[in-house]
């Protein structure tokens, strides 16, 4: 319970700063970014030519999700 108020927290914060003008849509590209390299986020393509596997094999068996209408793998571990 505590992480999903932490996020609802953080989230609300960067809503707050950026309708006040303090962030705008390339610091909104750069947190966004990352938070991507965090995640070592990468489509299922890019992901299955990197590490030398099926597209479908990577769909299967990593962590997929869907961003934006596109599916991303998270390899962060």
């Amino acid at each position: 319970m505590h992480n999903e108020k932490l996020t609802s927290t953080i989230c609300e914060h960067m809503q707050k700063q950026f309708e006040s003008g303090n962030i705008n849509n390339d610091n909104l590209v750069q947190i966004i970014e990352h938070i991507g390299g965090l995640l070592n986020l990468q489509t299922i393509s890019d992901y299955a030519k990197e590490n030398s596997m099926s597209y479908n094999g990577v769909k299967k068996f990593r962590n997929v999700i869907n961003l934006f209408g596109v599916k991303f793998v998270i390899d962060n571990l």
